[in-house]
């Protein structure tokens, strides 16, 4: 099933044709990312894995989560805000059960060192697991 958000990144992304504008495009995307308190830029919401230094807060409003992301290196933090621009806003049953097809489609990992394609699973990870804490958290 397609995913309006993910074609929305799709189309963005498929409109360069040149890998520098592609990477451009995520340094851009940078700027768009909700930022993390800087009192939540701490080893508890680091992400392991990531050879960058990458943060991720989230919250819960209205039964939707949202994300907040912080990272010392730009193309990083871009991809931080598409992972945000493709989960955040659902509900935490949606982010379990999103297939993130955007990923591949737009060749995302062959841009990226095996380290930061790592980040990039690590990242997407723990977007779940506060999906799921929110879940067990609203089940109470």
């Amino acid at each position: 099933m397609k995913d309006r958000v993910q074609e929305e990144i799709i189309a963005d992304i498929e409109m360069f044709d040149d890998v520098d504008d592609r990477l451009q495009y995520l340094i851009d995307m940078a700027d768009e990312c909700q930022e993390i308190d800087p009192k939540h830029k701490t080893e508890e919401y680091l992400i392991d894995g990531c050879q960058s230094r990458v943060w991720i807060d989230a919250r819960m409003e209205d039964g939707k989560v949202y994300f907040a992301t912080d990272a010392d290196a730009l193309i990083v933090k871009g991809i931080a805000g598409l992972l945000t621009r493709a989960l955040g806003g659902r509900t935490p049953d949606e982010i379990i059960g999103t297939e993130l097809y955007f990923i591949d489609r737009i060749g995302i990992r062959s841009y990226l060192s095996p380290t930061r394609a790592n980040g990039l699973g690590e990242m997407l990870k723990q977007m779940r697991r506060y999906a799921v804490a929110f879940k067990a958290v609203s089940n109470e």
